[in-house]
């Protein structure tokens, strides 16, 4: 399955098994754009995302690691 910025949930997931040791309480919005663009499923423009998806994200990934 190819994710779009759309797909927040499944991204967060995708993080979370990716980065098992971080806390994404504490990550960085520079960061996080870049692994999520880094992720090998991720097939969608760079310039799509916004503060709100990221954000979205964010809090997604915050609720996968509790």
């Amino acid at each position: 399955m190819q994710l779009k910025w759309t797909d927040t949930l499944d991204i967060a997931i995708d993080l979370d098994e990716a980065h098992p040791d971080v806390d994404p309480q504490y990550i960085r919005f520079t960061d996080l754009h870049a692994w999520v663009c880094a992720l090998e499923n991720f097939d969608d423009d760079p310039e799509k995302s916004n503060e709100k998806i990221l954000e979205s994200i964010q809090m997604n990934w915050i609720e996968e690691k509790e």
